[in-house]
């Protein structure tokens, strides 16, 4: 059984007290007990291996074992993930998050059923925020992915523009994502379209961009599917898997 992971803001000394949700979560939900291994980290790279010293209700005693520093992945892979519909957005991000996606980048496409306006988006991108730190936990990730701000087509063809190297899939594309050439270092950019599909002023706002049309396999996935898939690609590819 591995060692589970739970966040801490903060590493130093001998002896680590792990409170509030966490803390509770660890206490509480998972009954850790004296003697028990864990892993804490600030989600940045930053680790501090312990065993437990003692159990409360809702904290842990946590005695540090020993520190290390884990790099960060290169290439980085970023996913712009166009708004899906329901709760399709939170799975989308639960599993590019286990499959080791960097950054995932809320994208206010076009065809977007879902729109993120007001308290309405803030909670949609809490909500994110949450599956990715939940999943990063659950994956043993202690560089947890970045979630960002909703982005804009505009926004997202700058990112595109900056990138070392960018896709968009999309099912007219002649040559299959599995044939992009990759770089050694920099950042991946791939654009992952809503249920729509990404629309024709998009594609060539983005090809103007630098990205690169791509083709994922021979039949259409949904769009909570699609990012990891691509995901499974490109970190194969780039030998992180």
């Amino acid at each position: 059984m591995s060692v589970p992971v739970f966040l801490a803001d903060d590493l130093s000394g001998e002896e680590i007290v792990l409170d509030g949700a966490e803390g509770r979560h660890a206490a509480a939900v998972r009954r850790l007990r004296p003697g028990e291994r864990v892993d804490l980290t600030d989600g940045a790279g930053t680790v501090a291996e312990g065993e437990v010293r003692a159990a409360g209700k809702d904290n842990l005693r946590v005695a540090v074992l020993g520190r290390r520093v884990v790099p960060p992945p290169a290439p980085r892979l970023v996913v712009v993930q166009g708004l899906p519909k329901g709760d399709r957005g939170e799975l989308a991000v639960e599993m590019m998050t286990e499959a080791g996606v960097d950054v995932i980048v809320p994208w206010a496409a076009a065809r977007c059923v879902t729109v993120w306006k007001g308290d309405r988006g803030a909670r949609s991108l809490a909500r994110w925020r949450s599956a990715a730190r939940e999943a990063g936990k659950q994956a043993r990730r202690f560089h947890l992915p970045e979630v960002t701000e909703q982005a804009t087509t505009a926004q997202v063809a700058e990112l595109l523009r900056g990138a070392a190297t960018a896709a968009v899939l999309h099912e007219e594309a002649a040559e299959p994502l599995s044939r992009l050439p990759l770089p050694g270092e920099g950042d991946i950019v791939v654009v992952v379209g809503p249920e729509g599909g990404v629309d024709g002023a998009e594609l060539t706002r983005f090809r103007e961009a630098g990205a690169v049309p791509a083709l994922l396999g021979p039949t259409i996935l949904r769009t909570s599917t699609a990012g990891v898939a691509a995901a499974a690609v490109l970190l194969a590819r780039t030998g992180r898997w």
